[in-house]
């Protein structure tokens, strides 16, 4: 392995360790700072595949923050790249968890501690408009009329209709299918 893969893995780690050990509140939080670490600090990864990275790590089955540190991973060092951001994602979680079981009965009762929850939560919605916000301005800049129908056919189904998320990612990937094909196919007949 060469210096410079050496120094791309130790990085990817303490980012990965970071990012993990200071997010609250799920997947979508931590996309959000992956992406200013990895896209707007560091420059390893453009916004728009970012974005692409992100649609695949919401849609595979698995945690969110480990599926994104496993595209973000192979990404920058193949496996051992995947394996150093899965294993700097999962520790923190993994310590935090263990301690709050151990002392489980502790916490539950305790009201600064319920105090503390509620206004976490305060901030995790914050953070997570602030996800829509930024990948929602990706999807906005394309200018595409198929993209802007996908994104407002999605919200209606999920808040107005109250369709299971999952048929609306399958129906989102059917139409990503689709409209590349139709790209290809009309690439092929010019």
């Amino acid at each position: 392995m060469t210096a410079e893969k050496r120094k791309i893995l130790v990085k990817l780690f303490l980012s990965t360790l970071y990012i993990s050990t200071f997010t609250f509140g799920g997947g979508f939080v931590i996309i959000t700072f992956m992406k200013k670490k990895f896209v707007d600090e560091y420059h390893w990864i453009e916004e728009e595949e970012m974005l692409d990275l992100a649609a695949l790590a919401q849609s595979s089955p698995g945690a969110i923050a480990v599926n994104a540190a496993i595209l973000v991973g192979w990404r920058m060092g193949g496996f051992l790249g995947m394996l150093t951001a899965v294993f700097g994602t999962i520790i923190p979680p993994m310590i935090i968890l263990s301690v709050i079981s151990f002392f489980y009965a502790a916490f539950a009762t305790n009201t600064y501690i319920a105090l503390l929850l509620k206004g976490m939560q305060a901030g995790v919605a914050a953070v997570i408009l602030d996800v829509v916000c930024t990948l929602g301005a990706g999807v906005v800049k394309n200018r595409n009329i198929i993209h802007y129908i996908v994104m407002v056919m999605a919200f209606l189904m999920t808040f107005v209709w109250g369709i299971n998320v999952i048929y609306i990612i399958l129906a989102a990937a059917f139409t990503g299918v689709c409209l590349e094909m139709w790209k290809k196919v009309r690439g092929k007949k010019e």
